[in-house]
């Protein structure tokens, strides 16, 4: 019989618990608690997240089926659904939040020197939202509209790792331009975005901070050339030219020159890019833009992975305590994590005793191939294992 360690117990072996200990007695997340602390509450969660639990009643059927090993897995509480909806609903999310960036700063650490694609040194951001459909009857919290509720995930995203640096959760009204009143600019560093974010006061800041952006031009923006560029157009570019804003209170808020570059894609779009930086080749600055789908990517993929519409409580606090969750389990601590040792793959299969047995070549499980980005095969489906997928 197997004696090593539960995959999931190695899994967790690569957080900094003594950050979660320390974020745990700021917030004062264990005051007046009883026996299910914050460790346990994560743990579990980081559990459904992994193993794809549909519901708490699912979640409590699954690590209750095998009591015995709830003390290997590191939880010490008990575990039942009214304990842990509370504990949703109740601890602060601010813990997880401040987490997830610990981990977070891990992961970008090991992609210091990841390339980009793109001839640049500096560092690249995309920033971006998506919007999270809820169900209004039971988030009315998060009114979005008069029959739909919704919370907006705001997101800068370093492309170099697609690790995203910067989560802010709003409800579904927050317009996108606003948030770049909340992020600190970094000098030097390289920030594209959509048209949602075309602010010239707010881009204007980003130009005083010494960082430059990348953006696409409204239809109905003005602007009088100053001088052109010569350029290949059979590369696609059609025009590189400085211009300045020529309406008042455009040019108000932004009084200094840009860079307009427009190009025509291979499908014939004609696309016209916004940038304050003046030496980087053309195609660079629209390789650049290029390269913001990356964030679109990490939207799905996390849209793929909430459950927010079937577990997890109702609240406010119980809906960020999840998202941040799931950054910090399947996003942050998944980047460069090491693969557990061959020797002690011990599958936890909670319905089945039976199969809980050695696994020694994970190439050959259905849950490994599921983590190896096969998770859209019915053949391999997430089971009540823990190798569905890796964790930090």
């Amino acid at each position: 019989m197997h004696t090593g360690k539960l995959v999931f117990a190695q899994l967790m072996e690569f957080a900094p618990w003594h950050t979660f200990r320390r974020l745990v007695e700021k917030h004062r997340g264990d005051f007046n608690v009883r026996s299910f602390s914050c460790l346990d509450q994560f743990l579990c969660m980081a559990f459904a997240q992994l193993t794809y639990r549909e519901s708490l009643r699912d979640i409590e059927a699954c690590l209750c089926a095998q009591p015995a090993k709830l003390y290997h897995l590191g939880i010490r509480g008990k575990v039942s659904r009214s304990t842990l909806s509370d504990a949703n609903e109740v601890r602060d999310w601010h813990i997880y939040f401040e987490f997830a960036q610990a981990l977070i700063g891990i992961a970008r650490r090991l992609y210091a020197k990841e390339p980009l694609g793109v001839d640049l040194n500096e560092t690249l951001y995309a920033l971006d939202s998506t919007t999270i459909d809820l169900c209004l009857s039971l988030f009315p919290w998060a009114e979005f509209r008069s029959t739909k509720a919704a919370v907006k995930l705001h997101t800068l995203l370093d492309l170099r790792g697609a690790i995203p640096t910067f989560i802010h959760i709003s409800d579904g009204k927050l317009r996108d331009v606003n948030v770049l009143d909340l992020l600190t600019p970094e000098p030097g560093a390289f920030y594209v975005m959509d048209r949602g974010y075309l602010d010239f006061e707010r881009l204007y800041a980003l130009h005083q901070a010494g960082s430059f952006f990348v953006t696409r031009a409204k239809s109905n923006s003005k602007f009088k050339r100053l001088r052109s560029q010569p350029v290949d157009r059979s590369t696609g570019l059609i025009c590189d030219q400085l211009v300045e804003l020529t309406v008042f209170y455009s040019h108000q808020g932004y009084p200094e020159r840009l860079r307009r570059i427009r190009y025509r894609d291979p499908q014939g779009r004609r696309l016209v890019f916004l940038t304050n930086h003046l030496s980087l080749p053309a195609l660079t600055i629209c390789a650049l833009y290029k390269s913001r789908w990356q964030v679109e990517l990490f939207f799905k993929w996390i849209k793929q992975h909430l459950r927010i519409k079937r577990f997890f409580g109702t609240s406010e606090n119980a809906v960020k305590t999840q998202v941040w969750i799931a950054v910090a389990v399947l996003r942050a601590g998944g980047h460069r994590a090491q693969a557990p040792r061959p020797g002690v793959l011990a599958a936890f299969d909670a319905t089945n005793p039976e199969r809980d047995a050695v696994r020694e070549n994970t190439a050959d499980s259905a849950a490994y191939r599921h983590s190896a980005g096969r998770g859209n095969d019915p053949q391999c489906q997430p089971t009540d294992s823990v190798l569905n997928s890796v964790g930090r």
